[in-house]
């Protein structure tokens, strides 16, 4: 491979792709995919990038939530979202599963699978999801920014996105240990912060930004204060927002729907449903038919 060569690879990588959003003017919204159809139905719906939600991924599973699934099945499943789209992912990696090396290896896993970056958050091993309850202990500043620093060290693509998501305002420690945790997540190699909060109002987001100024882009999820406007999101700086679990949620509510009603036959329920034409235009049959007239009964054509 030569030197031009190499370098447009890695212009082009998922990574860097995932690097030109976030540091892109305004707001990017990232949808939160569960499994390889619902990455297919983002991509056509326009989304410039994919959250792998462990959330989504885990219930998808019949899982939940709290490291029940291994990050292997994780990424089995995010293997198969980077096959499904060309779509940059950021993939939900939890706390690292453990230590600095599971961390790393976890990156490292991501990044052959076609994964665009990983994010960590900085909660002990196993996590709870941050929705559930009040027990969310944070690891050690000194350990948490030892995982960031070996997969920022183990990863092949330097462009490879590593984003720190900071807990502190989930476990109720307040905005200045917030603040004090992703400046040294900055410092230790971290390419964009991910500041989470469930309050009901966007207040704790907008204070954070007050005292970040701006030293990295900024990821949130408002799954609790999603009424809040996008425009308000941009005002504050804001450069990546998660839907992190609405398309799972709708997966449920749908689902549920249909087979409560299934139980008294089909009838009246098409109206509600996809057609048979339109998933097998989503998953893209007729190009296989296509190649079924290329390559079904193919004959060497020798040149002239």
């Amino acid at each position: 491979m030569t030197v031009d060569e190499l370098s447009n690879k890695v212009t082009h990588s998922p990574g860097s792709r995932l690097l030109r959003i976030l540091e892109s003017p305004g707001v990017s919204t990232f949808l939160g995919v569960h499994d390889a159809l619902s990455a297919r139905i983002a991509a056509d719906c326009g989304y410039p990038a994919l959250w792998a939600s462990g959330l989504g991924m885990s219930t998808a599973l019949g899982l939940r939530d709290c490291d029940e699934a291994s990050w292997t099945e994780l990424l089995d499943i995010t293997a198969r979202m980077v096959e499904a789209t060309n779509l940059p992912i950021l993939v939900d990696g939890d706390t690292g599963y453990g230590n600095f090396n599971t961390a790393r290896r976890f990156a490292m896993r991501a990044e052959r699978a076609g994964a665009a970056g990983v994010c960590i958050e900085d909660k002990v091993f196993p996590k709870m999801n941050s929705f559930v309850g009040d027990g969310h202990a944070l690891a050690p500043i000194p350990e948490f920014c030892g995982k960031i620093a070996a997969c920022k060290d183990a990863v092949r693509d330097s462009s490879f996105v590593l984003v720190a998501r900071v807990e502190a305002l989930i476990a109720g420690a307040g905005m200045g240990v917030a603040l004090e945790r992703a400046e040294a997540y900055r410092a230790a190699g971290a390419d964009a912060i991910f500041i989470h909060s469930r309050m009901p109002t966007v207040a704790q987001i907008a204070e954070f930004t007050l005292g970040w100024n701006d030293k990295l882009p900024l990821i949130i999820a408002p799954t609790t204060y999603h009424r809040t406007p996008i425009a308000e999101f941009e005002r504050l700086g804001i450069s990546g927002v998660i839907w992190a679990n609405q398309a799972m949620r709708a997966a449920v509510a749908a689902v549920k729907r249909v087979c409560a009603a299934l139980h008294d036959g089909p009838a009246g329920i098409d109206s509600s449903i996809s057609s048979l034409p339109e998933v097998f235009s989503l998953l893209d049959y007729d190009a296989l038919e296509r190649d079924e007239q290329l390559y079904g009964s193919y004959e060497h054509r020798n040149p002239l």
